[in-house]
């Protein structure tokens, strides 16, 4: 990826770069990868299966997290990743 190329996505010139290079831009630059990739509109594929998955309760589940303080997100996510739910 050359930085003219970078440079023409920054000003909207070209859309963002698809996903696997983004993992990997992210990567090399030490950032997170779903991170980078939200900023360019788009969602892993895992996280896309996972949602294609159940689509309903995906939505209503991201729609009640969305109005949401951060902490109350942070303390749910914390729940899922330690099992107690």
């Amino acid at each position: 990826m050359t930085p003219a190329y970078l440079s023409r996505v920054e000003r909207g010139e070209v859309g963002p770069p698809g996903e696997e290079t983004l993992v990997k831009l992210a990567s090399d630059l030490g950032e997170d990868p779903d991170v980078l990739l939200a900023l360019a509109g788009k969602v892993s594929a895992d996280l896309r299966a996972a949602i294609v998955a159940r689509p309903k309760l995906f939505a209503d589940m991201i729609r009640q997290l969305r109005d949401m303080p951060d902490e109350a997100v942070i303390r749910i996510v914390r729940e899922f990743k330690d099992g107690n739910w």
